[in-house]
């Protein structure tokens, strides 16, 4: 994983490079969204890339393209953007680059997401893995 200082505790945050294609990445857009950074290794790559939101979830890069062509295969049904691990979809090369500029040290993607319920000062998680 990769390790970044927290901007609000200066505590260690870590996280992923799949996190910036995830609906849910992120801690569901509600922790320190570091997409900004996956974007910029893709551009200094040579890879033209689009950041959008997602609602009121993550930031994410929906769009990345090489030579014009999309890599992000929206329109393929074996595929859900958002929910599936871009390491499924994207070239070799791709994750190959992403991987060695952010090392995951074998983690991966994992398909959840968590709701917390609060009553007053009681707080209660549901985590719900898709």
């Amino acid at each position: 994983m990769v390790s970044t200082i927290c901007m609000t505790c200066g505590g260690t945050l870590h996280w992923d490079w799949t996190e910036a294609f995830a609906k849910f990445g992120f801690n569901d857009g509600d922790g320190q969204i570091e997409t900004w950074q996956v974007e910029d290794v893709l551009i200094d790559s040579g890879y033209d890339v689009t950041v959008d939101n997602w609602g009121v979830h993550n930031t994410l890069i929906t769009s990345v393209k090489r030579h014009g062509v999309e890599l992000i295969p929206h329109s393929d049904p074996r595929y859900r953007f958002g929910y599936d691990d871009p390491r499924l979809y994207f070239p070799g090369e791709l994750v190959a680059l992403l991987d060695q500029k952010f090392p995951s040290r074998g983690k991966i993607f994992r398909f959840s997401k968590v709701i917390t319920f609060e009553r007053d000062t009681d707080v209660s998680v549901l985590d719900i893995d898709g």
